[in-house]
C-alpha cells in the first residue's frame, strides 16, 4: 500500500463531499498545481540564499502551507489519472541514479547529457 494512500483517499472524499470531482480534470489539477507551486516560490522570492535557509516561524508556517497545497494537488492529480505517485517516485529515483552515476557527477550541477 502506498504511503500516500490514506491521504489520497481523504482528498477524494473531500472533493466528493463538495461535488468538486466535476472540476478535477487532469488539466485543471495540473493548472492548480502550478498556481500553488508559484505561491510556494512567492514565499521565498527576494530572499537571499541564507535567508531562505533561516526562515522565521511565520515564514516557515507559510512555506509549510504552500508546500502542503502542492502535495495535495499533486496527489489529487495522480489519483485522477491512476498514477501511484510513490511507485513513480521510487522508479524515477532509480532512473536518475542510472543517469547520474555518483562517481561521475559528484559536486557538479551539469546535465546528464554532458556526461555521455
Amino acid at each position: 500500500m502506498s504511503g500516500f494512500q490514506d491521504l489520497t483517499e481523504r482528498l477524494a472524499q473531500f472533493a466528493k463531499e463538495r461535488d468538486w470531482e466535476q472540476f478535477h480534470s487532469p488539466k485543471n489539477l495540473a493548472m492548480a498545481l502550478i498556481v500553488e507551486a508559484g505561491e510556494l516560490v512567492e514565499q521565498l522570492q527576494w530572499l537571499s540564499e541564507e535567508e531562505s535557509r533561516a526562515l522565521s516561524e511565520t515564514q516557515r508556517q507559510a512555506v509549510s502551507e504552500e508546500a502542503a497545497d502542492v502535495l495535495l494537488y499533486l496527489l489529487r492529480f495522480c489519483d485522477r489519472l491512476g498514477i501511484d505517485l510513490e511507485r513513480a517516485a521510487w522508479a524515477k529515483i532509480e532512473k536518475n541514479a542510472a543517469k547520474y552515476p555518483a562517481d561521475k557527477v559528484r559536486g557538479s550541477s551539469r546535465k546528464y547529457t554532458d556526461y555521455q
